[in-house]
């Protein structure tokens, strides 16, 4: 506690100084739950923090050298300086991550927790997170899940009385957050969060538990943080004066502990030694870390994801008729197959093997341990995904509707995303998010929305849209083997309409590479997913009219093939770009912004772009087929930017 505390005051001292930029969020006043919880797990069970995170990390046993020079900004650090004060952790420590997002680390403490219980191990996960994250719609999703699947995990809450400026009775409507653990069939209690005696005492009951496979627990804390909610923090008052001195002169957790010792006869001179061997290694750690150096730009790229893996080419070529559902059920039943590691979650993908029957038989084969039918809780799906991907498992997510992902958008765009790069490229971050997306079906504006754009624009994260079985089994099967986050989108009319000669034996494709679906010397015609058919269509009315399409299907929107694009675009002069998603903005956008970069002078027209009209996609089916792009407007495009003179 008291290397925490010194940890926290030279923290501050270099923030004041101008040594530590951003901020950062001191944990002075909360020491005793981050020492009691730690004092009580093994070294291979996982902790995950939060904003408030110094102490946690600390009390695992990371190093506070490589700490301080993370809080600097220092290649020394464990996230070399690209994660900084909120992101820190030490996977070789079993942490797994302090978190800039409130309560984020709920549910990926629930994923490490599932991890586990998948893999046989005897660990456990402790949560950490603060009373405003009780009010988030994780914390109730996660706990739900955790009890229902019985996983070992401890959700504690550090209840220091304040969001950030709103205090718990402002903000909760119920007194003590752990009274909420009965709704979820899981013990709560309420302690003293300054005793670390009385943290031990309960955490360990609590670990005890879950380590005989009881299931979680609820454990709320009550403390106090000593300063502001951070370090730049230059807000007006909200606290009492009074209040604040209260809790520092009566309720100090180290003091406390001191005088426990105390009582248990440990002298002074002992208690003197250990504040000494603290000094020394806290300023041993400022000042090595003040004289480590700064990262450079070279870092930046290799820790966005992990290099490609090779192909895998099929042992046996020969291939036979498949629909590109079966494709898809194919790819992740041969990769389960091939890999332990890898488990199904989502919504109705068990029993009934999905809306689209895409994993029908797998439960039958793998079993309910590893094809897992969820609740209907996108966030605590993907973020529990996202905790089982730190921990040693390859998930994939099936999300019903590509629509309902906006209720994952969090733990794809700011965990699976960046969570390889805020720690430093140390790690990686294998899961697939996959799913149904896009028009034609009659089901409205809320289930028929093309996104692919939102996901194309995410450093760190891979975007896969096959139009094909053949592309869909290779890509699928490639982006479960893959070492980073995939997502992995799945047109519902090629559900439907898609059919091709597929090989039986497993094979993955390259990621990043496109097709020549045709060849054409007139023009290059570029379409995404279900647009690909339209284009080939297109390509065949334009050749009874003399003119040679070049159909390319870019099969991974990122990492983006602009080389093959390009070459086609310097052959054949003139480019048609199509995309079902509206056209603002769209994929198509990006497509021709950087023909017009690398090949303006090879082209004989302005490149044509063809997408939805702005707005929802209507339920009326006349509507619905007016707007979604087909093989005339394409093909009327194409003559368009032929005949231009």
């Amino acid at each position: 506690m008291v290397r925490i505390r010194g940890f926290e005051e030279r923290a501050e001292a270099l923030f004041e100084s101008g040594d530590i930029k951003g901020t950062a969020h001191s944990c002075v006043g909360q020491e005793a739950i981050a020492v009691g919880a730690c004092a009580v797990l093994e070294p291979d069970d996982y902790v995950v923090s939060h904003h408030r995170g110094h102490g946690h990390c600390i009390a695992k046993g990371a190093d506070t050298e490589r700490m301080m020079a993370e809080l600097l900004g220092r290649a020394t650090g464990y996230g070399h300086g690209l994660g900084g004060s909120m992101h820190i952790a030490a996977i070789d420590r079993g942490i797994l991550g302090a978190n800039g997002i409130v309560g984020a680390g709920i549910g990926i403490g629930t994923g490490a927790g599932l991890s586990a219980r998948i893999r046989g191990t005897r660990q456990v996960c402790v949560a950490f997170f603060g009373d405003g994250a009780a009010n988030e719609g994780i914390f109730h999703e996660a706990l739900n899940l955790a009890a229902l699947w019985k996983l070992p995990v401890i959700f504690l809450c550090e209840n220091n009385q304040y969001g950030l400026s709103l205090g718990v009775g402002d903000a909760s409507s119920v007194a003590q957050i752990s009274a909420r653990a009965a709704a979820y069939g899981m013990p709560g209690e309420t302690i003293d969060g300054n005793d670390v005696t009385a943290v031990m005492d309960s955490v360990g009951a609590a670990v005890l538990r879950a380590r005989d496979g009881q299931g979680p627990s609820l454990i709320e804390g009550m403390t106090y943080r000593w300063g502001d909610h951070s370090m730049r923090s230059n807000l007006p008052s909200y606290r009492s004066g009074a209040e604040e001195e209260a809790w520092r002169r009566d309720r100090d957790p180290v003091v406390h502990a001191a005088g426990l010792l105390a009582q248990r006869q440990v002298g002074e001179a002992a208690l003197a030694r250990i504040r000494a061997a603290a000094d020394e290694e806290l300023d041993q750690a400022v000042s090595k870390a003040l004289g480590a150096p700064e990262p450079t730009r070279e870092i930046l790229w290799p820790a966005v994801q992990m290099p490609a893996l090779a192909v895998v080419e099929p042992a046996d070529p020969a291939a036979r008729p498949l629909s590109y559902v079966e494709a898809i059920r194919e790819a992740m039943h041969q990769s389960m197959e091939l890999d332990d590691r890898v488990i199904l979650l989502g919504e109705d993908v068990g029993r009934i093997g999905g809306l689209f029957q895409c994993s029908a038989g797998l439960l039958e084969t793998f079993g309910p341990k590893r094809v897992r039918d969820t609740p209907i809780s996108e966030n605590a799906i993907i973020n529990a995904a996202v905790g089982a991907a730190l921990t040693g498992l390859r998930p994939v997510v099936e999300v019903q509707f590509f629509d309902f992902i906006t209720h994952m958008m969090d733990a794809i765009v700011n965990q699976a995303a960046k969570l390889r790069f805020m720690l430093g490229g140390e790690i990686g971050v294998p899961l697939v998010v996959r799913g149904p997306q896009g028009g034609g079906i009659r089901l409205a504006a809320q289930h028929s929305q093309s996104l692919e754009s939102w996901f194309a624009h995410i450093p760190g994260l891979t975007v896969i849209a096959p139009s094909d079985p053949y592309d869909a089994k290779g890509l699928l099967a490639a982006a479960i083997r893959d070492n980073n986050p995939v997502v992995f989108i799945e047109h519902k009319l090629l559900y439907q309409r898609s059919n091709g000669e597929v090989p039986e034996a497993y094979y993955t494709l390259p990621i990043g590479k496109a097709d020549i679906k045709r060849v054409g010397a007139d023009v290059t015609v570029v379409a995404t997913m279900a647009m690909v058919s339209a284009a080939l269509s297109a390509a065949r009315t334009l050749e009874r009219e003399g003119i040679g399409a070049e159909v390319i299907d870019p099969r991974t929107l990122r990492p983006l093939d602009m080389d093959t694009i390009i070459a086609s675009v310097r052959k054949t002069n003139r480019c048609v770009v199509v995309h079902e998603g509206w056209k603002s903005y769209g994929s198509g956008a990006e497509i021709s912004a950087q023909i017009m970069e690398q090949a303006f002078d090879y082209l004989d027209a302005p490149v044509a772009r063809i997408g939805m009209d702005e707005v929802p996609m209507p339920y009326n089916a006349a509507l619905e087929r007016e707007l979604i792009p087909n093989a005339a407007r394409i093909a009327e495009a194409a003559r368009a930017v032929c005949y231009r003179t």
